[in-house]
């Protein structure tokens, strides 16, 4: 599987099916344990992660970073972080939906090597492609929708919560219940 993850890896490096690609400093493919049952997805690399090559490694991904630690998960150890575009979009803007209906079959065969139980969409974006096109964040974070055989939940990008501190302890609560069902579907992180 990890050798699939890599082709795949060098088939997004050669790719400049949208503007995305011809911008980038970077791929930014995913990072952690190709292994994981959970996975955790967002809309678009950042600068920090275009410079770096690696989702959530600025600001946003020290939150996220604090919010795995607090129930037992570690980016390296037991999840996957990817995103739903591989390139940065310029000035840090939305991906635009052609950019990632563009990049969707990359990350529809990482998920489909990784083969998470469940997948956690960070921010809007994700949700609304992955698990419902009128999916609203503010309304129905935290709560699991099975498609599939895969868990899926929304919650906050750790960038709105920075933007909007407010949000942060039903951020927590989101972990908390994916806690919950890391424990009632028996998924051993350890």
């Amino acid at each position: 599987m990890d050798d699939e993850l890599k082709a795949l890896e060098l088939q997004c490096k050669d790719c400049c099916r949208c503007p995305l690609g011809k911008t980038r400093t970077n791929l930014v493919f995913g990072t952690g344990n190709a292994k994981a049952q959970i996975m955790f997805i967002g809309e678009g690399p950042g600068e920090q992660e275009d410079l770096q090559g690696l989702p959530f490694v600025g600001k946003s991904g020290k939150l996220l970073d604090m919010y795995l630690s607090l129930i037992d998960l570690d980016r390296e150890k037991n999840v996957y972080i990817a995103n739903m575009v591989k390139c940065r979009p310029p000035h840090n803007r939305d991906p635009k939906p052609e950019e990632t209906e563009l990049c969707l079959p990359y990350l529809r065969k990482q998920v489909k090597l990784i083969r998470p139980v469940i997948i956690v969409c960070l921010g809007r974006i994700a949700a609304q492609r992955l698990i419902s096109p009128d999916f609203r964040v503010t309304k129905q974070h935290g709560e699991f929708f099975k498609k599939g055989e895969i868990y899926m939940m929304g919650t906050f990008h750790p960038a709105a919560l920075l933007r909007d501190e407010s949000k942060k302890k039903d951020a927590l609560s989101d972990f908390q219940r994916l806690r919950e069902k890391i424990e009632q579907l028996q998924i051993n992180i350890y």
